[in-house]
């Protein structure tokens, strides 16, 4: 362990330094602290002291595959809705307002609902006034990435949820999220597609959290070699509770994730680390300097949940069948679509904005390089 922070002053770690790192050993109080001091220097080295801002946008949450952990699953009887072109720009238009220029749309991998010409008319409708559209959307070939890509996305995300091959069976039951290889290797034929960012990332509950730590550093060092242009951004969700009650199949507590975020800042020193919010406002303040480098904020994770958008369109589906509209009501049923899960920082971004000053740092709302790609 000792020996693993004293390469981390400069030098580029290996795979068994990591393990050091994330390891029972490396959780004592004295060790932490010095990995929480590490990664702090690190992130204002590479980073300085600002924190930029991103706001998902849901446009669908149809799915045809059936997940035991997602409240998007096919089987779940839930409220769903997509979005049509003109009502993701709305949803679009408040969050702009609000001062977020970085924008990531979101869908449940549904092709009759969400298409890539669905995707990328939502992208050209948005690129006028957003200068930086990612995408966390069903996997696709990469020439179908092309023309979202010429539309104007520059940025695909793509959790491989867990890395554990005979987890990953077991929680996909159906439908083509059960491709373990082929969601691998999304990330590589976005970067053929022209994707300028790359985001990867495990959902922590579904496995030991060390031995997804240690696949998901694996598969980040890869792509850092294969996908040199991109910028990569790796984050580690926790799972929140949403329809169907999955329960997490391991615990992962605070402290291990404080420690797993210092474990990748100290090993990719030069990566962004995203935060969205799940986590709660007073854990979010404490990763906050330890290597946090993107966050979300005031997020809704149901289509049309920033201005109701989509809300005449709403069914019931169970079992992936749409329901007669006399079927009886159902729990879920209300004014919005189903959420994906429940978020647990529910600030809003102006609050989040004023606490990261208190902090002693500047959130950045817009993306510079974006602006000048277009010049």
């Amino acid at each position: 362990m000792e020996e693993a922070l004293r390469r981390a002053q400069g030098a580029r770690l290996s795979a068994s330094d990591f393990a050091a790192l994330i390891s029972p050993v490396a959780s004592q109080p004295t060790y932490l602290e010095a990995m929480a001091q590490r990664s702090h220097e690190l992130t204002v080295k590479h980073f300085g002291r600002v924190m930029r801002f991103f706001a998902p946008l849901y446009v669908s949450n149809e799915c045809i595959n059936i997940c035991k952990y997602c409240g998007f699953s096919r089987d779940n009887p839930i409220l769903r809705v997509t979005l049509t072109v003109e009502q993701v720009a709305a949803e679009a238009r408040f969050l702009h307002e609000q001062g977020f220029r970085h924008i990531l749309l979101v869908a449940g991998e549904h092709p009759h609902f969400v298409s890539d010409n669905y995707l990328r008319d939502c992208v050209a409708r948005l690129h006028p006034d957003w200068p930086s559209i990612s995408l966390e959307v069903g996997p696709l070939e990469t020439e179908p990435y092309v023309p979202i890509v010429e539309a104007g996305a520059e940025g695909l995300v793509v959790y491989q949820e867990t890395y554990d091959r005979s987890v990953y069976d077991a929680m996909h039951v159906s439908g083509p999220k059960k491709d373990f290889a082929w969601r691998l290797n999304t990330a590589e034929r976005a970067y053929a597609a022209g994707f300028k960012r790359l985001g990867i990332g495990a959902l922590l509950g579904l496995a030991p959290w060390r031995n997804e730590a240690l696949a998901l550093a694996a598969h980040a060092a890869h792509l850092l070699k294969t996908c040199w242009m991109a910028q990569l951004t790796i984050s580690a969700p926790r799972i929140r509770p949403a329809s169907g009650e999955f329960q997490p199949l391991v615990n992962m507590s605070d402290r291990e994730l404080v420690q797993f975020v210092c474990a990748l800042r100290i090993a990719f020193p030069e990566v962004g680390l995203v935060l969205s919010t799940r986590e709660s406002p007073t854990l979010r303040d404490h990763l906050i300097p330890l290597g946090i480098t993107l966050m979300s904020a005031g997020s809704h994770t149901e289509p049309g949940g920033y201005t109701g958008q989509g809300k005449e369109e709403l069914h019931v589906t169970k079992g992936g069948r749409m329901l007669k509209p006399d079927a009886p009501m159902i729990e879920s049923e209300g004014e919005h679509a189903t959420v994906q899960f429940q978020i647990a920082d529910e600030r809003s971004p102006a609050e989040v904005a004023a606490r990261l000053q208190q902090l002693r740092y500047e959130p950045v709302w817009k993306d510079w390089e974006g602006a000048l790609n277009r010049v």
